[in-house]
């Protein structure tokens, strides 16, 4: 197979203008699966406790909102609209567990006061330009820290460019910052003082009537979430030198890659291996495009690829989700074939039972394992208009520990990324993406 060599030896002004990164990012090299060994020298620059929420740019807030409410099972939780005093834009939360998720839109110029903003980065210019470009897409990956003060000039000091400076908010004491993560997405940076709230200052609780309240399909959490990039070395190094995030796993075109096309892939981690942060670049020479590629290309550069979703119960949530698959919901990725159900057995081991395989096949379910744990996941199809963001739901069985107050949590990363199932997951994409080039030829030979 022909790939793009895995050494990086460029730079960009949009990763990092940086003359210390462009030399990091010169001697970045990947090992691959097989040779690359997990450290974890806890590096991170500033605490990061957790992902706080992702937001979504769209042309229409409401009704993108209730469409992920309905067919993840996530219930509206808060607003910030018109009906609230906002009106620079219509942002609506919805929520299930820790999982956070916020649609933004903005309302038109002739009405829009700026100092209404309950998100005090958003800026109208911004927003239409980010959903020319890339349509329904994530604008911000947020982090929950102890201080998005300290949390920006700490990122600044060591290489990051900033898009929004910290910005007190309407209580006093929670605080926004953002920096640029790759493309047009955002890291933003969220920390609060003493005081809780439902969301942040500025958006209130909407009426239990009109929030789907009865909806719960079992996600509970973020597990990671994915960028695809043109190059890796200055994303990651980029990325590595003002968060201080260590490396997690990674892997080659040849661990992951299909006869006809591939990509390089690095995973990025906090401190506590919490905070997942994927990276992917696409391969060149294969029979067929990257599927990396095809993303940038309908993206118009970098961004999210997909969102990776945990479930305490994956059947349960792939039940509802299928019910509502075209009736609002979203599409799943073809199942495999057969006989990868046949061989599951083996590398399952006796982590599921023979009704929980069987499970599997019916629900179209991949299965994975490495020496901690095991990883049940399924991808859905894009859920907009252009071939780019999609959802992952997985389920994450073993690696249980204990902090020191003998609390039980699951050790990041549990069970691996799938590397058994990327080959699967590309013949999938792979035919879907057949799919939309079957009319376009077809066209064309008509011409």
């Amino acid at each position: 197979m022909g790939k793009q060599p895995i050494t990086t030896t460029t730079t960009t002004a949009a990763t990092t203008n940086s003359e210390s990164s462009a030399a990091a990012a010169a001697e970045f090299k990947l090992v691959g699966f097989k040779s690359f060994v997990r450290t974890n020298p806890r590096s991170d620059r500033f605490p990061v406790r957790r992902f706080h929420h992702i937001e979504f740019w769209c042309g229409d807030a409401t009704n993108a909102a209730r469409r992920f409410s309905w067919g993840l099972g996530m219930p509206l939780a808060a607003k910030s609209d018109l009906s609230t005093g906002n009106s620079a834009h219509a942002s609506y939360l919805i929520r299930s567990g820790q999982l956070d998720f916020l649609f933004t839109a903005p309302y038109s110029p002739s009405v829009s006061d700026p100092s209404t903003a309950a998100i005090p980065s958003f800026s109208l210019p911004a927003h239409r330009s980010f959903t020319s470009s890339h349509g329904l897409a994530v604008r911000a990956i947020a982090f929950e820290v102890d201080s998005a003060f300290s949390a920006y000039s700490t990122s600044i000091s060591h290489g990051a460019i900033s898009v929004s400076p910290p910005i007190l908010l309407a209580d006093g004491l929670t605080a926004i910052a953002e920096v640029q993560l790759y493309g047009d997405a955002v890291l933003r940076y969220v920390s609060y003082g003493e005081t809780s709230h439902l969301f942040l200052p500025g958006f209130e609780p909407v009426d239990n009537k009109s929030s789907y309240q009865g909806l719960d399909y079992g996600i509970r959490r973020l597990d990671h979430a994915v960028g695809n990039v043109p190059e890796l070395g200055p994303a990651v190094e980029y990325l590595k030198k003002f968060l201080g995030f260590h490396e997690f796993a990674e892997f080659t075109a040849e661990d992951v890659g299909t006869t006809e096309s591939g990509l390089n892939s690095v995973v990025l981690a906090n401190n506590e291996e919490n905070v997942l942060i994927p990276l992917n670049e696409p391969v060149y020479g294969t029979k067929r495009k990257s599927q990396i590629q095809t993303y940038l290309e309908h993206n118009e550069g970098p961004g999210v690829q997909h969102l990776a979703l945990v479930s305490e119960d994956i059947f349960r949530t792939l039940e509802e989700m299928r019910k509502r698959s075209g009736v609002g919901g979203f599409e799943f990725m073809p199942s495999p074939p057969p006989t990868y159900y046949r061989n599951l057995k083996g590398r399952a081991g006796d982590v599921l039972s023979d009704e929980q395989i069987k499970e599997c096949e019916r629900l179209g379910i991949l299965v994975d394992r490495d020496d901690q744990g095991t990883l049940l996941q399924i991808f859905t199809k894009p859920v907009g208009d252009r071939p780019t963001i999609f959802i992952e739901i997985i389920q994450r069985i073993g690696c249980m520990l204990k902090d020191e107050q003998g609390r039980t949590y699951q050790k990041g990363g549990c069970g691996g990324f799938g590397k058994g199932n990327f080959s699967e997951l590309f013949k999938s994409i792979e035919e879907y993406e057949k799919t939309l080039e079957a009319k376009l030829v077809s066209e064309k030979a008509k011409a």
